[in-house]
């Protein structure tokens, strides 16, 4: 997927801050620094277009980035980060919430897992609330490269397994220092986005 232009559009806390509704997005749903900043730069080729921090829990805004004056990919909050007070972790949920459930132009959302990780309870209810919305479920696997193939595919049937995903749904590895992983996220992004008419 060739994306020509990206900037970050919007910030915002709660429906009244959202861009309007006028372009298709997809969405972005995964733990505190599973690394959904990382993704999104890497899949726009822009090193700084999302912020990255070392500390988890960072993004607390869910964040439009515009692309081509086409469609948008929404950066949504970490949730299940332990070291920030339960005020706080209710607010994230109610942000994600609120966007999902009031948001009609989303096209899909799409979970990133930690391929080092099983995924936790969250994440496991993640999945479910997507599949069950009617959206495909897409899952992607970040830090790839940090794996041998073997250890990778080892925990990507785990990954499968754990979410109890349909027997022919893979489960998409993905590495920020992997080019063609990169890429064919990228086609799979833009199979999704001609589907729906949008490129």
């Amino acid at each position: 997927m060739k994306i020509n232009d990206a900037s970050l559009e919007q910030m915002a806390v709660g429906p009244n801050q959202y861009p309007k509704t006028d372009l298709k997005e997809i969405a972005f749903a995964g733990r505190s620094n599973v690394g959904k900043s990382s993704f999104i730069n890497a899949l726009t080729q822009r090193k700084k277009l999302a912020y990255t921090s070392s500390k988890p829990g960072k993004t607390r805004t869910i964040n439009f980035y515009r692309i081509d004056n086409c469609f948008r990919l929404v950066d949504l909050p970490g949730y299940g980060y332990a070291k920030v007070s339960k005020a706080m972790r209710d607010d994230w949920a109610q942000m994600i919430e609120g966007y999902l459930a009031n948001r009609s132009n989303i096209i899909e959302i799409i979970l990133l897992v930690d391929s080092r990780i099983e995924p936790t309870s969250q994440d496991r209810e993640m999945y479910q609330w997507i599949v069950d919305n009617g959206f495909s479920g897409i899952v992607i696997a970040t830090k790839a490269d940090k794996l041998s193939r073997n250890q990778l595919n080892r925990q990507l049937k785990k990954i499968h397994t754990s979410l109890g995903c349909p027997e022919e749904q893979d489960i998409l590895p993905f590495s920020t220092e992997d080019q063609d992983l990169i890429q064919e996220t990228g086609e799979v992004l833009e199979d999704l986005l001609a589907f729906y008419g949008v490129i």
